[in-house]
Formats: structure tokens, C-alpha cells, sequence
């Protein structure tokens, strides 16, 4: 294809003005909104929970010129862990199922004083939803660049991305001025191009604005290993298995040009650079090498490599994603093969930004990351291996809280003796009935896990997600806990009974409700409604534990906490049940989709589980779903004392019991525990 130059709207002279100036100093009648504040520069980053997000908060809060940074996202990270707890934090949906005018308030809002937004959010996966990523996509980069308007924001940084060029069958490197126009087959390229086109019309419309347009190439760190296999590979491409072994050769497709890559932290110097120097126009974003056939070789492989025909190679692709093999489309194989090399001589001379790390060198991290099962302190990065998540609840990994709450050594020879007994004569513990107790819970825990998982995922446009998905990440790493518990007090697991709850728990999804090829909305009543009596069952397990922790030579307070930390779950599933009765039975009301309610673009669960704000924390009908004390409602202060949420355990109880009513509560054995 012939070089075509052309006046890219990116970088005309509506957002060229010379590095370090402010639209104040060149626009005639500019207002002084663009200049940054005298104590340094307050950033707020939509988005920040990701890769690229994450990256830029160690970056942004390690810079000097930067006072105070605001993470907003849709899913709230750890905040007792770096690079999180240096920041603000807003949860706020800016479209998969707020409307319009609830997400610009919502981000108005929360952009008040702000210099700097960066807007990073992008939905990925589920690719199946081409609506939804669109408006995601698109329509909420529209959003955050009318709220960054209105509320005075005076520079705007967009990461756009290298699949906005159009396609180029050379090995030139090519600038900033290049064609665009994406890949057409991949709709990930198209909405890039939607998004610049966004961009254009916000940059004639709103002069006074500085626009930064970042194009970075593929982004890697170890941090994301697990969320890029997630959302690019699946889990069952078995890349853990180049720990131990490699195939004998690399099959790559013979149209295959060459890879580049960036490494996080690198392109989150490069955004740091351009929200310091207010630097308008567009950037690419990319490390200095190119990952040719035998450079990836030498890295996944043994250096040895074959081609195979692209055709054969694309319908491979195809056909694995239709089978759930892997979780991206065709469209992405052909935006690896036609997407041009980008030069990245720009941003080092306007920047003043240098690579530190090589895409070699940013590929072997990430690759080295997916056999290690690593991830960090936020949900789309969380790890792979539970044992290596954080659970809030216990304050440590999953591993070390089942060590805390048995001291590091399990249960004394005495704990264990038949013929012993507690002090006041009660009598001794059967271990074989205890025993069976924790492992009918593991059994309910496997299927509860399991489809807590797969609501959070089937019900991503709603703004219940948000809690959904705390939620489900909670369920999963307390599994793990559990497991950890049983195998220290050498208690027998029973494996055959977590299998079969897996099973039936999959085989429990073919229900129609009602529906044969749509969602039905009267799922999500019966799942939470199913849920949240399981909370209720794994509360009554917490109780058990502390009770006989004695006995156990168990620390009783770590099962008391964990006790709080479900009350705090059955509120956020009271929460979201009191949203999905509101409209389920209802013509005109879905539960799906966009939201007219301004409650919508702030997501339920968007407190941290277990803090001590409201939990619901999104009850759009602005009625508890479960009342913070039977004497609470009548008596206003108490109402509104925060630490009046956390209530007492044996006292609340009864009321959650009595609220729900026996119906709640299924009969069958476990695992519907859980």
C-alpha cells in the first residue's frame, strides 16, 4: 500500500500547539480552567483498574507534579494494596447499563477539580456482545469527553491504539500521520476508529480543550499475565505447560510481518509524560524492536519455528473461538497480521520518553507471569492461583489465613483426641461427623463458587454486575480458604462430591425460565434469591467454626470476621434482588441494558464488601433490602451512623431469617448450602 499523506484530524493544528502550552495561552478568550493548579496536578483515570490502568497509578503517583490522583472504575480493587491505596476511588459505570445522562452526572461529578482526565476504560470480552462493547466502547468515551467538558476539565489523555491505522503489508515504520481507518473484520479496530472519530468531533467542538491521543502497541506485565490469558487465550490453551515442557517446534502464520509491544510500565511513563507536559496530538506508543518469527521463536520456543499457509492458520482461529477454545475472534489474527509498525520517534522527541524495557523483554515477563498464575489486587487482574489472591476478609493471601486460623500448625495431638473433651464436661468432638459437616460445605462451596461465576459474567449490562462480580471473586478465593482449612485439620475432603456439585451445578444452567433463546429476566430473581440463602447456610458454617474453635485450636476471631463479611453479602444480594423485582414482572422496565435511573451508573457493590458503608451500597428503589437493625429504621441516628451498619451477628440473624422467610432456604442437602 503507497504512503498516503494526508491532514489527519489527530494531529492538525486544532491540538498541535507547541509542548507545554495550554490552550489558555494560545486561543484567544481561552478561559484560565486549562491551567493547572499551583500545588501540583489532581488526575483523575477512567479505567484504572486494568493493565494499562494499574500501571499508570504507580506511574502518575510516583510523579512530583502530581498531588492527587482518582481512580474511577466499574469494579472497586483492594484498596489496602499498592498501586490502589495511594488513590481516590469512584465506582462508576460510564455505559453498559447507565443511560447517558446518569453516567454524565456521575462523572461530572467526580471530575470537579479535576486537570487531567485519562480515559482508559475499553471492554474486551464478551466478544459475543457486539452491541454492548460498542456502546461501552464508543458511546462511553463520548460520555467521559462531555463530562470532562462540563466540568471544566482542561486536557483530556485517550488511549486510542495501533488498530486504528489502516493496514500496511510493509515493515516501514510508520508515524502518527499515517492513514487511518482500522481493520475492517475487527470490530475491536473499527470502535477504535469510532472512538477517534468521538475524539475529532470533541476537539472542534471544544478548542479550549488539550486532546492527547496515546496509540500504544500490545501492552504486557507480569501483573496482567492472568487477565490477558483471561481475555485473549481462555483457559484452556495450556500456556502453564511451557513451565514444564515446549513443544518441539512454533507453528506462526507465514504472513506474519513481526509483533511489537510496549511494556506497561513503559507506556504508562509515556501517559504520565503527556498529562505532565499537557501534551497535545497523538503518540505512538511502542518498545524499539519488533518480534520478528525467529525473536518469538527463541522466546516461546526452542527457537525453532514453522509456517503454516495464513488461510489454514485463520480458520484454525475461527474455529477455536466457535468451540470455546479461545476467547478472541479472527478479527483479532487479522489485526496482528495487517496492522502497520509503528514508529515511535514522536513521543522521545516531544515527550522526551525512552522504552526501558524491550518487547523481548516485556514478552518473556508476561509469558513467565502465565506459567506463575500471577495477577494483583484488582478483579480484571486478579490471579489465577487462589493461593495467591488476597482475601480482604482473613487481611492476607488464601493460604496464609487458613495458616492464621490454626496457628501454622494445624490441630494439637490434644484437639484431635477422642477421649478428650472440653473443660465444662460438654463431651468430646466427633471428628467423623465434624468432618463430614466441613466437607458437605466444600461440596456447597464448589457449586456456589461455580455459579456466582457464571451470573457475574451473564449479567455484565446491568448495574448489579458490580457486586456480582466482588462477589463471585470472594466466593472463589473463601472456597480456597475452606479447602485449605480442611486439608490443615487433616480432615478427609471427599473429592467425588465436589465433583458432582460442579457437574450438577452446570447441568442446573439448562433451565429456560420461561426463555428459549434470550436471557430471561426471571434468572437473575431465582440465582440471587438461591444465592443469598446460601450465605446465609455459609454464615451458619462460620458460626459452627467459632463456636468450636476451642476444641479445633482454631482462632475464633477469624471466623467471626468472615460471619461479618457474609452479612455484608446477603445485604449486596438483598440489594440486587430489590432491582431485579422492580422490573422482572414489568412491560417498559428491563433488567438488561441501559438504565434510566441515575442510581444505575454508580454499581451496586461499589463498597468494598465487609466496609463499613452500607454495603448495598445501590438499592435503587432507595429502600434497604434488609434492615440494618430491627430498631434501626425508627431511630434516625443509628440509621445514619455508619459503624451502625455493622451490626451484631447474633443479632441479626433472626432478622435476615424472618425477612427471607423458610421458602428461601432449600431443602436438598448441599450443595445448595452455599
Amino acid at each position: 500500500m503507497p504512503e498516503r499523506p494526508h491532514a489527519d484530524p489527530a494531529t492538525t493544528p486544532v491540538d498541535t500547539a507547541p509542548v507545554g502550552t495550554t490552550p489558555a495561552d494560545t486561543a484567544a478568550g481561552g478561559d484560565d480552567r486549562a491551567t493547572p493548579h499551583a500545588a501540583g496536578l489532581r488526575v483523575a483515570v477512567v479505567g484504572a483498574t486494568g493493565n494499562a490502568g494499574t500501571a499508570l497509578l504507580r506511574a502518575l503517583t510516583a510523579a512530583p507534579e502530581v498531588s492527587s490522583v482518582l481512580g474511577i472504575a466499574r469494579r472497586m480493587p483492594d484498596e489496602t494494596v499498592e498501586p490502589y491505596a495511594s488513590c481516590e476511588w469512584a465506582s462508576i459505570d460510564i455505559a453498559a447499563a447507565s443511560s447517558e445522562q446518569a453516567a454524565a452526572d456521575a462523572l461530572r461529578e467526580a471530575f470537579a477539580g479535576v486537570d487531567t482526565v485519562v480515559h482508559l476504560a475499553w471492554l474486551i470480552q464478551p466478544i459475543a456482545e457486539r452491541e454492548l462493547l460498542r456502546r461501552v466502547n464508543v458511546e462511553g468515551t463520548r460520555r467521559v469527553l462531555r463530562a470532562a467538558a462540563e466540568a471544566g476539565v482542561g486536557h483530556v489523555v485517550i488511549a486510542s491504539s495501533v488498530g486504528v491505522y489502516a493496514a500496511d503489508p510493509s515493515r516501514a515504520l510508520r508515524s502518527e500521520d499515517w492513514e487511518r481507518g482500522g481493520i475492517e473484520s475487527s470490530q475491536y479496530s473499527v470502535d477504535k476508529v469510532a472512538q477517534e472519530k468521538v475524539l475529532d468531533d470533541f476537539a472542534s467542538a471544544h478548542p479550549d480543550v488539550v486532546v492527547t491521543r496515546m496509540r500504544p502497541a500490545l501492552i504486557f506485565q507480569g501483573d496482567a499475565a492472568s487477565s490477558i490469558q483471561r481475555y485473549f487465550l481462555g483457559s484452556a490453551v495450556p500456556v502453564q505447560a511451557l513451565g514444564r515442557a515446549k513443544p518441539p517446534a512454533l507453528p506462526l502464520p507465514k504472513g506474519l510481518r513481526g509483533v511489537q509491544a510496549v511494556h506497561s510500565d513503559d507506556a504508562a511513563a509515556a501517559f504520565t509524560a503527556a498529562v505532565v507536559q499537557r501534551a497535545p496530538g497523538a503518540f505512538n506508543v511502542c518498545a524499539d524492536d519488533v518480534l520478528g518469527a525467529q525473536q518469538l521463536a527463541d522466546i516461546i520456543d526452542h527457537g525453532r519455528y514453522f509456517e503454516l499457509p495464513t488461510a489454514v492458520v485463520r480458520g484454525f482461529v475461527t474455529a477455536a473461538h466457535r468451540a470455546g477454545i479461545v476467547s478472541v475472534d479472527a478479527g483479532w489474527f487479522d489485526l496482528g497480521l495487517g496492522a502497520p509498525h509503528m514508529d515511535n520517534s514522536r513521543a522521545k522527541r516531544e515527550l522526551g520518553w525512552e522504552p526501558k524495557h524491550s518487547a523481548e523483554s516485556a514478552l518473556r515477563e508476561l509469558l513467565q507471569g502465565m506459567i506463575d498464575g500471577r495477577g494483583t489486587g484488582s478483579l480484571p487482574l486478579r490471579a489465577r492461583d487462589v493461593d495467591d489472591a488476597r482475601l480482604s476478609s482473613l487481611d492476607g493471601r488464601v493460604g496464609e489465613g487458613a495458616e492464621a486460623a490454626t496457628g501454622g500448625g494445624g490441630p494439637s495431638a490434644t484437639a484431635k483426641d477422642p477421649s478428650g473433651g472440653r473443660a465444662d464436661g460438654s463431651g468430646e468432638l466427633d471428628w467423623e461427623l465434624f468432618g463430614l459437616y466441613l466437607s458437605d460445605h466444600l461440596t456447597g462451596a464448589t457449586a456456589g463458587a461455580e455459579r456466582m461465576e457464571r451470573m457475574s459474567a451473564a449479567y455484565i449490562d446491568t448495574p448489579v454486575y458490580a457486586g456480582l462480580s466482588e462477589l463471585a471473586e470472594e466466593l472463589r478465593l473463601e472456597r480456597a480458604f475452606l479447602a485449605h482449612l480442611i486439608d490443615d485439620l487433616e480432615v478427609r475432603r471427599r473429592f467425588t462430591r465436589q465433583a458432582a456439585a460442579w457437574v450438577g451445578e452446570r447441568v442446573g444452567r439448562l433451565k429456560l425460565n420461561g426463555r428459549t433463546f434470550t436471557r430471561s429476566p426471571l434468572s437473575l430473581i431465582l440465582e440471587l434469591e438461591l444465592l443469598r440463602s446460601a450465605v446465609i447456610g455459609k454464615l451458619g458454617l462460620w458460626q459452627v467454626l467459632s463456636e468450636h474453635a476451642p476444641d479445633l485450636d482454631l482462632d475464633a476471631s477469624v471466623f467471626d470476621e468472615l460471619g461479618e463479611r457474609a452479612l455484608a453479602q446477603a445485604e449486596m444480594l438483598g440489594a440486587a434482588h430489590a432491582f431485579a423485582r422492580s422490573r422482572a414482572f414489568r412491560d417498559g422496565r428491563d433488567v438488561f441494558g441501559e438504565d434510566g435511573d441515575a442510581a444505575a451508573a454508580v454499581p451496586s457493590g461499589a463498597e468494598p464488601l465487609g466496609a463499613d458503608a452500607e454495603a448495598g451500597g445501590g438499592d435503587v428503589d432507595e429502600t434497604p433490602a434488609i434492615p440494618a437493625d430491627p430498631d434501626a429504621a425508627a431511630d434516625p441516628e443509628a440509621a445514619g451512623d455508619p459503624d451502625g451498619r455493622r451490626r451484631r451477628r447474633g443479632d441479626h440473624d433472626d432478622a435476615l431469617a424472618d425477612e427471607w422467610g423458610e421458602e428461601s432456604f432449600p431443602g436438598s442437602d448441599p450443595p445448595a448450602n452455599y
